[in-house]
């Protein structure tokens, strides 16, 4: 090998080892003889340009280390891993530039590229295989044998439909619009070239000829931003075809060996900014088949990597095509929808986050639906990205040609836009009046306003000029750990929206630490009210922190979790916006809430965080049709909540390892620790004593470290799975429903009484 040579004679001499390079590089651009060795043009993008880099002696080992290898027969996808690696860590969310594996890749290429395609040869071959045998493309039964001047003329029909089908396979052009490293054009390269040499074979065997293949490179086309991808792509496309063409022997015959490929373009795919001040949606080109793995970037993270003028235009282009609160990918499916609806395209198939199925993501599977249909879709697929294991989902989709339908795997008659089958169309489901307000987000405080109990419990006993105490503004903060797992308690500083900043300061030490560690971060933040404001929580839910203060105990659940669980917590409490909170909650709505029958429908209409299901009080909570229990059946649910409350209470803090301590400090009698008030005097002043479990020694806390929820059900023993499955029998008997419901069946009938609740279907 010519480059295993020259590293082995220079190694040790860099300015020798840069000079020969430049010389190979310059004879592999025009074709010529570079010392005894006579190398073929090259030509193509890739040597358009020449840029010698002089490596350092340990880089030439390095290279002499792995030139040794055989890279003739090194997959050519592997380049996805060495982009992936090679990129700025902060541009890859940005650039969606993931590596998709060959499994991923031909999980959605086999079904929108192939199928078709081995359809449309399976209907080629009958028809040659009846012209052969009986000289009619559709032969009757009982005919005469043919003439050998039938079966003659026959055979010239044959011929003749092999080379058509062939022409047509050389016709056929793909596009992945986030090409990146180019695995998804390079292993559907390889799929058309399996499918041309088995028609080629085939021919051969019947006698029908010997034709020289004609798929290349040439029929797929890229669209790239990143300038490194976007040549990166370019060679794995090449290096894979060069690859089948000498593994199946028909040799490299063309000149120059790489031709240039025009049919690739370093653009934004969905957002054209030559004109900043009058931005347009790019043109894609006419192909018959769209495949790719747009970028992985969800809506709340677009802003931050993409910066806010360029959301602020993309947002405004698309903005009666595509909700504001999208996931970026979203994009790529709406303009593959449209060029399909303008018959610019006849399938696509595109990877997606896992949410696509839920929220304002959803509405471009709705318009997707609408102008055509999906045929295939995995609905929550695993994938690693950068080391962490989240769920994708991907689509294959058309103007509505396609009959035969596959979910996850399994023959459908129909997919519904939220990527479910039978069971009914979820989508459908509308809020429930009934349910409004039943469930709530906690606050949002987008600044650093929580505290350490330490620091907290130092500001509850200082007192203040205007002697109102530290209380009314310092309380326990959770958010969805706090539920799931331990971990020490965390305080928050939150002012009421009623305080004036004269008033709030008067509560000296707390607003302090807040003018030191929150006002530098938001004196000149975006949003107006968080720089006007900026003592306060962003969002602080004043009528849900009211309701709080009064409410001896409330229930919650994390708003993604791996386990759907609900928790009573008590004492004043700010909960973030990734709890749930309702706010009027009785044990039998707890029971409810807990039964396998919501957590079947929570499931279905929710989406996921990686692996995680996501609670929303809209979604989930607003559609969700609730039993009509009779006053028996009611108190049966609430019974058994009650007794699952105290089995998983009695397992998280066992009596044997917990011991009840109480915390005193100043508070006042209209405070949120009104009822924890001892001896308040003429001014509403008293001392608080607020009772809590901590463990009984060192030994107990690290015992109790490990007694979790999410290990709880991790673990799920049999006395969790009886307690559930009696709150499960006594929620399906307050529907009347048989205890062994299938989920399908259930699903249907929760979505039939979500329509006669939410008033969506007409009365006769």
């Amino acid at each position: 090998m010519v480059l295993t040579r020259m590293l082995e004679k220079t190694r040790r001499d860099p300015a020798h080892f840069t000079r020969l390079l430049a010389q190979l590089f310059d004879a592999m651009q025009s074709g010529g003889d570079f010392g005894l060795e006579t190398i073929r043009r090259f030509n193509g993008h890739l040597f358009e340009g020449i840029e010698v880099i002089e490596l350092e002696p340990l880089e030439l080992e390095a290279n002499f280390g792995a030139a040794v290898l055989d890279w003739a027969a090194v997959d050519p996808s592997i380049f996805g891993t060495l982009f992936e690696r090679g990129m700025d860590p902060s541009k890859r969310a940005q650039l969606g530039a993931h590596y998709t594996s060959r499994e991923d890749v031909e999980t959605l290429v086999e079904p929108v590229v192939m199928k078709p395609l081995r359809r449309e040869w399976e209907e080629t071959r009958t028809l040659c295989e009846n012209l052969l045998a009986t000289g009619k493309k559709f032969p009757k039964k009982g005919a005469k044998p043919p003439s050998k001047r039938t079966l003659d003329k026959a055979h010239l029909e044959a011929q003749m439909l092999i080379h058509q089908h062939l022409q047509r396979l050389a016709e056929i052009k793909v596009l992945d619009p986030a090409c990146g490293s180019g695995n998804f054009l390079y292993v559907t390269l390889q799929k058309l070239k399996d499918l041309e040499k088995e028609i080629i074979v085939w021919a051969m065997d019947h006698d029908l000829g010997g034709y020289l293949p004609m798929v290349g490179p040439w029929q797929l086309y890229g669209i790239e931003l990143n300038p490194y991808a976007f040549e990166l792509a370019q060679m794995t496309v090449w290096i894979g075809y060069l690859q089948w063409t000498r593994a199946n022997g028909f040799g490299i015959t063309q000149d120059p060996v790489l031709k240039p490929m025009h049919t690739f373009e370093h653009k934004d795919a969905i957002l054209d900014l030559s004109d900043p001040g009058n931005p347009t949606e790019p043109e894609w080109p006419a192909v018959d088949f769209i495949v790719g793995n747009p970028p992985f970037l969800g809506d709340k993270l677009m802003r931050g990597e993409l910066g806010d003028a360029y959301v602020e235009k993309l947002r405004h282009l698309y903005d009666t095509r595509i909700p504001g609160q999208s996931d970026l990918c979203c994009y790529w499916l709406e303009k593959a929808r449209a060029q399909i609806e303008t018959g610019k395209c006849q399938r696509a198939g595109l990877l997606a986050t896992q949410g696509i199925r839920g929220g304002a993501n959803r509405a471009v599977l709705e318009r997707i639906k609408a102008s055509g249909d999906i045929f295939f879709a995995e609905s929550d697929r695993p994938w690693v990205l950068d080391g962490a294991n989240v769920h994708v989902s991907m689509v294959g989709f058309d103007g509505g040609t396609e009959s035969a339908k596959v979910l996850d795997g399994q023959r459908v008659n129909t997919i519904h836009g939220n990527l479910r089958g039978a069971g009914g169309d979820l989508t459908m489901a509308r809020p429930i009046l009934d349910n409004a307000g039943g469930s709530v987000m906690g606050t949002t405080k987008k600044a650093p306003l929580e505290i350490s109990e330490r620091m907290a419990l130092r500001f509850l006993v200082e007192p203040n000029p205007m002697v109102k105490p530290n209380s009314d503004i310092v309380i326990p903060w959770i958010n969805g750990l706090d539920i799931t797992r331990r971990r020490e308690q965390v305080w928050i500083i939150d002012f009421p929206v009623e305080l004036s900043i004269e008033e709030a300061a008067a509560y000296t030490a707390p607003f302090e630490y807040l003018r030191e560690n929150v006002f530098p971060l938001r004196q000149d933040h975006r949003e107006a009210i968080q720089r006007e404001y900026w003592w306060r929580l962003a969002r602080p839910c004043p009528e849900l922190m009211a309701h709080l203060r009064k409410a001896e105990r409330t229930l919650v659940t994390p708003a993604v979790s791996k386990h759907r669980f609900f928790v009573w917590v008590s004492g004043p409490v700010n909960p973030d916006h990734q709890l749930v909170v309702f706010p009027n909650a009785s044990d039998y709505l707890h029971g409810v809430l807990e039964s396998s029958t919501h957590a079947t429908w929570v499931l279905c209409l929710g989406t996921r965080l990686e692996t995680r299901p996501r609670y929303t009080p809209s979604k989930t909570y607003g559609t969700f049709p609730f039993p009509e229990p009779s006053v028996a059946q009611r108190d049966a649910i609430a019974e058994a909540a009650r007794e699952l409350d105290r089995l998983r209470s009695n397992w998280l803090n066992p009596p044997e390892w917990t011991r009840e301590e109480v915390l005193e400090f100043p508070g006042s009698a209209d405070g949120p620790w009104a009822r924890y008030l001892h001896d308040p005097d003429e001014r509403g002043i008293g001392t608080v004593r607020w009772p809590r479990m901590v463990a009984e020694d060192e030994d107990c806390a690290a015992k109790l470290k490990k007694r979790t929820l999410t290990n709880l059900y991790n673990e799920r023993p049999t006395w969790l799975d009886l307690i559930h499955r009696r709150l499960d029998e006594a929620v399906l008997a307050a529907y009347d429903w048989p205890a062994d419901i299938g989920d399908e069946q259930l699903l249907e009938r929760l979505l039939a009484l979500n329509l006669k609740r939410s008033a969506a279907i007409p009365t006769e």
